[in-house]
This record gives C-alpha cells, sequence and structure tokens, in this order.
C-alpha cells in the first residue's frame, strides 16, 4: 500500500509540475498559495491514514518549492539567495523556467526582471543539474517485495524424477 501511495503521489507531483512549466496562466502568486493549501491536504491525509513512512510525501518536493517559488519576492539579491538555498529539488532550468512565466495576476505585484533572473542563473552555475526541463509521469519506482522465510526446510523437499534435476545435488 505504500509503495502505491508513493507512486501515485509521485504522477501527482509530475503532472501539476509539468503543467505549472508549461502555462504561463498558472504561474502566479495566487496559484503559489492553492498548490501550498492542497499540498498540505494531501499530506495530511498521509499522516490520518500513518502513512507518513510511505515516501510520498517526500516525491512532492519538487512542487512544494515550485509553490514557493511562485510566493517568495524576487526583487533582491537576497531574494534571489533565498530561492537558490530553498529550490534545490527543483533544476535550475525549471527555476528560470518559472521565473520567466511568472505573471502577477494584480496591480501590486511585477513581472520578474531579467536581471534578477540572471542573478539566478550566475547563483546556480555550479550546480549539476540534468538538462531535462519537464518531469517523467511515466517513472515508476520499483517495487520491493518482503522477504518471509518458509518454515519448510530443504531437505524435506521432494524432487519428482520427471522434472529431469538430476543436475541438483543436495548439500
Amino acid at each position: 500500500i505504500q509503495q502505491v501511495f508513493k507512486q501515485l503521489f509521485y504522477m501527482i507531483n509530475a503532472i501539476a509540475l509539468n503543467n505549472l512549466l508549461l502555462r504561463k496562466d498558472v504561474c502566479s502568486w495566487s496559484t503559489g498559495m492553492q498548490l501550498r493549501f492542497n499540498i498540505s491536504q494531501l499530506e495530511e491525509w498521509l499522516r490520518g491514514k500513518n502513512l507518513q513512512q510511505s515516501g510520498a510525501a517526500e516525491t512532492l518536493n519538487p512542487l512544494i518549492q515550485a509553490a514557493q517559488l511562485l510566493q517568495l519576492k524576487k526583487k533582491t539579491s537576497e531574494d534571489a539567495e533565498a530561492i537558490c538555498s530553498l529550490c534545490t529539488s527543483l533544476t535550475t532550468q525549471q527555476i528560470v523556467k518559472i521565473l520567466n512565466l511568472y505573471t502577477p495576476v494584480n496591480e501590486f505585484e511585477e513581472r520578474v526582471t531579467v536581471a534578477f533572473i540572471r542573478n539566478i542563473q550566475k547563483q546556480l552555475q555550479e550546480r549539476n543539474d540534468p538538462p531535462q526541463l519537464l518531469l517523467d509521469f511515466k517513472h515508476t519506482f520499483p517495487v520491493l517485495f518482503p522477504f518471509n522465510p518458509s518454515a519448510i526446510t530443504m531437505d524435506s523437499i521432494h524432487l519428482p524424477a520427471s522434472l529431469n534435476l538430476d543436475f541438483l545435488n543436495k548439500v
């Protein structure tokens, strides 16, 4: 059950983040607030079902950081440093794309300046990020089955001659 929910939450993360990276109309402060609220509801649900140890919440980290990125101030070099230290699960390319797509929804907000985006790129130069922008929503985690040893001992097993396994020797 834990593995199923980890996979499901990864798919939610990948599809939501990919939509955020592809749609200018959703890159705003209010979307960041809505995403953060919805993610907190998912995390609360995991706690209520006692699935915190499943790793499902950790798969949402890129989406959480994208939501926080949408909510942060984006003007000064201190803001740039805060973004760089906060967005560790996002690649440089994803951060820059979100900043480029950021669209103010009211007159109190301003567009992100080109100088600010260049400052972010300069600070993140040392990262060895993969070159991909979008997450692979078809990625599957390996399924792990617990090992349950059998109570039957190997010397009590009888191999029928019809199986032609004469090359096996009992030790």
